[in-house]
């Protein structure tokens, strides 16, 4: 009951709360069909519930937000409900029509608890979505991008997307890697989640990745294998799909389904059923370049045998004609050298002996010629011997003439005396010190 203070009615907030559920309940008592966008499932494995948030946009702004309940009874039955109808489970980022009754909890607030969801009305808003994707790509001319890009003539390196624990990846290596021909591929795995909305930023994500070092790589092979068509509607996103047609490289599909085939295998360069198919198709490739290289090689092996049989046979005619000229020729050779010894020992002879006669007369003319020089020179050593001894000084002393020297040195000048000096004259047959008392200049110079 409310409570009188003065002259106001005072409710409790529990009061408030029951009114409304109460007010609520008699008016919404009806299931109602509702269509909304869910954001978020908020599924809890622990209870099994859902409390999915729902929203309504326009023009990309959110109108309206609303929380709700999906018990887990609901959820399982309209799970198994989205995967026979739609090939995929309940997920986020769908539009749906579902039906639920208005409910409001003093505790939790207002909510929406979900009954069931039908399958059929997503099954078109996810064809429309595929279709408004396919629409968009070839009115921007990229439906076709990813197809006219070169593909390589033999896709020896491969950058691979998928989940490393993937059975599909399993299957694809153990067929590239133990094919009977030993073609040898190299793979580098770029690990991505290829289920559900988050596959959708994870394949791009590493779509950009390898665009970063794609001279390192012949082709890109998307591969998931295993699981049906379940979760395959994220690869009808337009980002997704756009990125996979507008790649540099040619990118591969195999992801493992036979039906309903995806906007993004739809551009793709190539979409196998199933990474088996890819796989076959890769060794495939090297079969259209090894077929005709080992043709080539055989023939060119036959050519190069009868061209060496050929070549034998030719050379055996040349090896038997070589045999006879040289014989042939030897002999010839041998008789002109016989005859050209025998001339060239009568020419040595010969001018050996002319050679000798010029020595021996050389010889003779070498004495002649050495005895009258040696006697030139003689004579002219004694010729020298005489000048050199009538300029000894002991003959110019004999005629009068005598040597004066001051300390040992040769006195030829006046100046080089002062008075005092002592003097040593050296005379013919002996020496005489003298002294200086007087110096007479000669002026009849």
């Amino acid at each position: 009951m409310p409570e009188i203070l003065e002259d106001k009615t005072i409710f409790t907030l529990s009061e408030v709360s029951r009114s409304i559920q109460k007010t609520i309940a008699e008016r919404y008592k009806s299931l109602y069909w509702i269509k909304a966008e869910m954001n978020k499932l908020n599924h809890y494995s622990h209870s099994g519930h859902c409390y999915p948030e729902l929203l309504e946009k326009k023009d990309g702004k959110i109108i309206a937000e609303m929380r709700s309940i999906l018990w887990k009874m609901d959820y399982q039955r309209i799970n198994r409900q989205f995967i026979e109808i739609l090939g995929e489970p309940l997920r986020e980022g769908i539009t749906m029509l579902f039906q639920a009754g208005i409910s409001y909890d003093p505790l939790y607030g207002f909510s929406l608890k979900i009954v069931d969801i039908d399958p059929t009305f997503v099954l078109g808003e996810l064809e429309k979505e595929k279709r408004a994707s396919i629409l968009k790509l070839k009115q921007e001319g990229l439906f076709d991008a990813n197809r006219l890009v070169p593909f390589p003539m033999v896709p020896k390196r491969l950058a691979i997307i998928s989940v490393e624990t993937s059975k599909g990846l399993s299957d694809f290596y153990k067929i590239i890697n133990g094919n009977p021909w030993g073609y040898r591929f190299s793979t580098t795995l770029f690990p991505a989640l290829l289920q559900g909305d988050k596959s959708i930023p994870s394949i791009i994500r590493q779509l950009e990745v390898i665009a970063e070092r794609m001279e390192n790589y012949d082709a890109v092979a998307i591969i998931r294998g295993g699981g049906g068509d379940v979760g395959l509607t994220s690869y009808n996103n337009y980002f997704l799909a756009k990125a996979i047609a507008i790649f540099p490289l040619p990118v591969l599909t195999g992801i493992g389904h036979s039906t309903n085939e995806t906007v993004s295998e739809m551009v793709a360069y190539k979409n196998a059923i199933t990474p088996s198919e890819l796989a076959d198709f890769l060794i495939q490739k090297f079969h259209n370049f090894a077929l005709p290289v080992d043709e080539a090689t055989e023939r060119i092996v036959r050519a190069a045998r009868k061209l060496f049989e050929q070549e034998h046979l030719h050379l055996n005619e040349l090896v038997n004609a070589i045999n006879w000229n040289s014989k042939t020729q030897l002999l010839k050779n041998k008789t002109q050298l016989e005859q050209s010894v025998q001339q060239l020992l009568r020419g040595s002879k010969l001018v050996l002996k002319q050679e000798l006669s010029q020595l021996e007369q050389m010889s003779q003319d070498m004495q002649r010629m050495s005895k009258m020089l040696l006697k030139n020179e003689n004579t002219s050593l004694l010729q020298i011997e005489r000048l050199i001894g009538m300029l000894n000084p002991i003959h110019v002393l004999k005629r009068g003439y005598s040597i004066v020297r001051l300390d040992g040195k040769a006195v030829h000048q006046l100046d080089q005396v002062e008075v005092g000096s002592t003097l040593s004259i050296q005379v013919e047959d002996g020496q005489i010190e003298s002294t200086v008392t007087q110096k007479i200049e000669n002026h009849g110079k």
